[in-house]
């Protein structure tokens, strides 16, 4: 049994008989009175804060667990935010004692976590390359420099990094190189090569992999789209300013007794044509953000 599991066994047993000597703990946990002492100390320095004793349960240490993995897969790995920076977060939610934060263990856990998802992500591969799931690539490539230079090849059908090497350049025989070796490995084909207008990139979608090239739009489409919503919101508010102008007016006349029934019936028309065009405001701007 690890010390974690011991520690939750210790807690349930004082959870569900209430404060116990440490004999008696030792009696119903099957643990060794010095065990059990060290583990009661241990659970007092870590049970400091208003929240700490529920990540002494079974269901707290997993979510724990899944907190820190996804921070440092989501920020570290992905992100490439730093250690010292992830401890000092993990610390300002007061996880420090329960979990490992010092900058060192925080690499050494991000270093397995990398391990395993290379391994898993190989795994994968040669799954659906057995059972035959690899269709044609629609790709998209790129540098980009962190650390150092890193060659990035992506299929945008399905958002899959084909590709994501350091590189100690960015001619096209390196392009070339790479990206044939991983293509070899689906045994699949590019439809088509979304990039900039570098040559070395040009060259490796008509020359290299015998596709066709097509400019990367995708700063475009954004300002394209930043300006639409521009125009599809600013109409939404403007109806639904008008329709809330419409309900005053209309409740205006209701109250006034010396109102014309037809004044009250063009109010009642006005309202009903607002609220129109706010219901359809709001289904163009639905459809932009599914579309966007």
């Amino acid at each position: 049994m690890g010390l974690w599991a011991k520690s939750v066994v210790i807690f349930n047993s004082i959870r569900e008989h209430g404060k116990q000597s440490i004999r008696s703990l030792a009696d119903r946990t099957g643990l060794s009175k010095s065990s059990v002492h060290r583990h009661l100390q241990a659970m007092e320095r870590r049970n400091r804060y208003p929240e700490s004793p529920f990540w002494e349960t079974e269901a707290g240490h997993a979510w724990l667990i899944r907190l820190v993995v996804a921070t440092l897969l989501v920020f570290g790995l992905k992100r490439g935010v730093g250690a010292e920076t992830l401890s000092e977060f993990f610390s300002r939610l007061r996880l420090d004692g329960h979990v490992g934060c010092s900058p060192s263990s925080l690499r050494t856990v991000m270093h397995t976590l990398e391990r395993h998802v290379l391994e898993n992500a190989a795994a994968w591969e040669q799954e659906g390359i057995a059972h035959g799931d690899i269709r044609p690539v629609i790709g998209a490539v790129d540098e980009t420099f962190l650390q150092r230079l890193m060659l990035v090849f992506m299929d945008l059908t399905t958002g899959y990094l084909l590709m994501e090497e350091i590189a100690a350049d960015r001619s096209y025989d390196t392009w070339f190189e790479r990206a044939s070796e991983r293509l070899s490995t689906f045994g699949t084909e590019v439809l088509y090569l979304v990039s900039d207008r570098a040559k070395a990139l040009i060259k490796l979608a008509q020359k290299g992999l015998g596709c066709p090239s097509i400019p990367d739009l995708f700063h475009l489409g954004d300002d394209l789209a930043k300006g639409y919503s521009l125009c599809i919101f600013g109409r939404l508010r403007q109806a639904k300013r008008e329709l809330e102008q419409a309900k005053q007016h209309l409740e205006t006349w209701q109250r006034r007794a010396q109102t014309e029934p037809a004044q009250i019936a063009q109010g009642q028309a006005r309202v009903a044509a607002c609220t129109t065009a706010v219901h359809h405001g709001q289904e163009v701007s639905s459809d932009w953000r599914q579309q966007g």
